[in-house]
């Protein structure tokens, strides 16, 4: 807020930012995890960071943006102690503890993090629209909070070019220094040259310099009062309270719903706790809440991957097959987490197959033959499906395609059902 004639207006948007680039966030040396930059928001507006750094990992995944703005914060962001940032002493504009070798690492690092970025689809740009605007909303509301840095400045007049000193200055006559006191002269290397009033006779010129007798001043008491207990926040109870309603609703409404399931319940019950868990800690409040939201998130997880189907003791790792005959095709090919790439590009081209991918966790690739008329089913708990062509991404993507190839109708009939039943990425695609 700028206060004008008594009056308060809101900041522009250009005001916004300019202070925002003048008191930006420190990076702490401190309670970092990678190289502080959620620490150092959470420190400058007084939020937890962790909800900086659950904010990261969510651009990250959808859109791969959390990646390129914790790099740009790791570079324009400076370091407790340090005059500028690693950016900024590039250009020689200042001192900064992170090296130059590492600086210039971090801007290499920045051309494949944007590559990620631009490559991706419309979740990019909503991620770090969605990041930037928090980020905004939290300087133009919270400026005033938390830990205001205060630009470390650099000494442009060394001892040599202070030399010698001014008349007032510690040594010079007129000035009382460490060893003068009031009313009496001293010379260039601040020894009084004329005795205290204690002594006017002369008789101990060897203690001049001892204080005046009754001059010594008693400390002053501390009057400051002790700090007030913060008052026990309702933030927790309350929800927690939301986030068991939302849950038991979301179930008492499956069995009217076709698409409610329960892996959708958990990821509704999770986004109230999100949710909840921001706007606490922009109360100040909030922090309990951390410790209910791990096993939650943990649960929520293990629910998304394992169900309906339960768990299956199918393996990890990856499984990479390219058949070359129709007996070879497996009817299906399963894991429980890891990668799974099946080539059918090497079957002959006439007769028919079917075959089916699953996997909880990871990423699914099939190849099928350019000209082959393929019926396939992709879908994902969470993560992105491109389906001979068809692409969607999100919560429970799914695509249906009928396609038989450049050719037309005829030839090899492939039959194909590809799923990750947790996150995720689906890739069906003809060779």
């Amino acid at each position: 807020m700028v206060t004008v004639s008594g009056t308060q207006t809101q900041k522009g948007v250009e005001d916004t930012l300019k202070d925002f680039w003048a008191t930006r966030p420190r990076r702490p040396r401190q309670g970092r995890k990678v190289a502080g930059v959620a620490a150092g928001i959470g420190a400058r507006y007084a939020v937890d960071p962790v909800i900086i750094r659950v904010a990261f990992a969510v651009a990250t995944v959808f859109g791969g943006s959390g990646v390129l703005l914790y790099l740009l914060g790791w570079l324009f962001f400076a370091e407790e102690g340090d005059e500028v940032s690693a950016a900024e002493s590039l250009l020689h504009k200042g001192r900064s503890s992170t090296s130059q070798h590492l600086a210039i690492g971090l801007c290499i690092a920045l051309i494949p993090a944007f590559s990620w970025f631009i490559d991706d689809d419309a979740s990019s740009y909503v991620g770090m629209a969605v990041v930037l605007g928090l980020l905004f909303l939290l300087h133009r509301g919270r400026a005033d909070l938390g830990q205001v840095p205060v630009p470390v400045q650099r000494s442009e007049v060394s001892a040599a070019e202070a030399w010698p000193p001014q008349p007032g200055e510690p040594g010079q006559p007129g000035h009382e220094g460490q060893h003068g006191q009031q009313g009496q002269a001293v010379d260039v290397f601040g020894q009084p040259t004329t005795p205290p009033a204690w002594d006017p006779l002369g008789a101990a010129p060897f203690a001049w310099d001892l204080p005046e007798p009754g001059s010594a001043l008693e400390p002053e008491p501390d009057f400051r009062p002790e700090p007030a207990r913060r008052a026990r926040s309702a933030a927790g109870p309350v929800v927690l309270a939301a986030a068991v309603l939302t849950g038991v609703a979301a179930a008492l409404a499956m069995p009217y719903t076709g698409w409610l399931t329960i892996p959708h319940v958990a990821g509704l019950v999770m986004a109230v706790l999100g949710a909840g868990m921001v706007l606490a800690s922009l109360r100040g409040h909030g922090r309990g809440l951390v410790g209910l939201a791990i096993p939650m998130g943990v649960a929520a997880v293990a629910v998304t991957l394992f169900f309906p189907q339960g768990f299956r003791a199918d393996g990890f790792g990856e499984i990479d097959v390219k058949p070359t005959s129709l007996q070879d095709v497996q009817p299906e090919y399963r894991r429980n987490a890891g990668g799974i790439t099946v080539d059918l590009t090497a079957l002959p081209n006439s007769g028919s197959t079917r075959t089916e991918v699953h996997l909880d966790a990871g990423n699914v690739a099939v190849v099928v033959p350019r000209d082959a008329d393929v019926v396939v089913e992709c879908g994902a708990g969470l993560g992105t499906v491109s389906c001979l062509g068809a692409n969607s991404d999100g919560l429970n993507p799914e695509q249906v395609k009928h396609d038989n190839g450049p050719d037309g109708e005829g030839g090899l009939k492939v039959e194909l059902t590809a799923r990750v039943s947790g996150p995720g990425e689906v890739v069906v695609r003809r060779g």
